[in-house]
């Protein structure tokens, strides 16, 4: 069973070098297999290394079936400011007081077609604003 264990973390330590976050998966089926040996220790070599391939094969496609998708970065964090500064919109919901609008370009921009606004000057629905600055996650426009 050791040998398993082993080499699962050799596969999971891999990853650090190699960081395609497949590895790990493989990685975890070794030790699964290894576990599992040291239970059953008189299952046959062939009955193992199938048992890693399907463990292995498993815990990938959980991984890119389910784990992935809920590590996706929604944040607007790190905005190309030279690609959105500039482009013209409508405004959907005009700003008021401290309430931030929000904004819809014709195609999306940096992935997004709608955005929250801050704007100085009033502002009603449906007019043309252009973006001056990118201020945290909102768009800072002024009326074009």
């Amino acid at each position: 069973y050791w040998h398993w264990l082993v080499f699962g973390m050799g596969l999971a330590m891999l990853e650090m070098v190699v960081p395609s976050f497949v590895a790990l998966w493989f990685g975890l089926g070794a030790v699964v297999v290894g576990v599992a040996l040291l239970i059953f220790p008189q299952t046959p070599l062939w009955a193992q290394v199938l048992f890693w391939v399907a463990d292995s094969l498993l815990f990938t496609w959980l991984w890119f079936k389910y784990l992935k998708p809920l590590s996706v970065d929604r944040t607007m964090a790190g905005l190309s400011r030279e690609q959105i500064v500039g482009e013209i919109g409508h405004v959907l919901t005009p700003p008021h007081g401290d309430a931030r609008g929000e904004l819809r370009f014709a195609k999306p921009v940096l992935g997004a077609d709608e955005w929250p606004i801050i704007c100085d000057s009033p502002l009603s629905a449906g007019d043309r604003v252009r973006v001056t600055d990118v201020i945290g996650n909102a768009l800072q426009v002024e009326p074009a």
